[in-house]
């Protein structure tokens, strides 16, 4: 079983996602999808092993930032 992303990508699991009951360790980011910012975000997650999403992360544009 991976720990993280970067464990399952050397084992070839593109499909990735940690479980439900696994703490989240990364703080939510308002960044627009499809932004620098936003691929900056998952980017960083991505190299230190996190999950790429975070539940409060925002999803479209028509969310408000705070």
């Amino acid at each position: 079983m991976p720990r993280s992303v970067i464990d399952a990508i050397r084992q070839g699991d593109w499909n990735y996602e940690p479980g439900k009951d696994e703490p989240v360790n990364l703080k939510e980011t308002t960044a627009l999808p499809g932004t620098m910012e936003k691929l900056d975000i998952l980017a960083e997650r991505l190299s230190k092993g996190l999950p790429l999403w975070h539940p409060r992360d925002r999803l479209t544009y028509e969310e408000e930032s705070e």
